[in-house]
């Protein structure tokens, strides 16, 4: 709320995926855009789960993803951006 009164543009909540909680009370309680940021430890995650086959890279890269999205995310600043992209082209 302070940032919000202060004039913020959007309101960032980090990392986004141990706060989906989070960015779900605030899309539910601001009518500020609310944004997540997919932090490199989550991207490292993944990508070394998927490294040694315990998971398939590209539908839990887009899974995590969407999980941001419905949790409420107007945006998502993610590492994940260009692979993401060249499967969705």
């Amino acid at each position: 709320a302070l940032d919000e009164s202060e004039g913020a543009d959007f309101l960032m909540v980090k990392p986004a995926l141990a706060y989906l909680d989070v960015i779900h009370v605030l899309n539910e309680s601001f009518e500020l855009p609310i944004t997540a940021y997919n932090v490199s430890g989550e991207y490292a995650m993944i990508h070394a789960a998927a490294q040694k086959g315990w998971l398939e890279y590209d539908a839990v890269m887009q899974e995590t993803l969407l999980s941001i999205k419905r949790a409420g995310a107007s945006a998502i600043l993610t590492y994940f951006a260009k692979d993401f992209a060249k499967l969705n082209q």
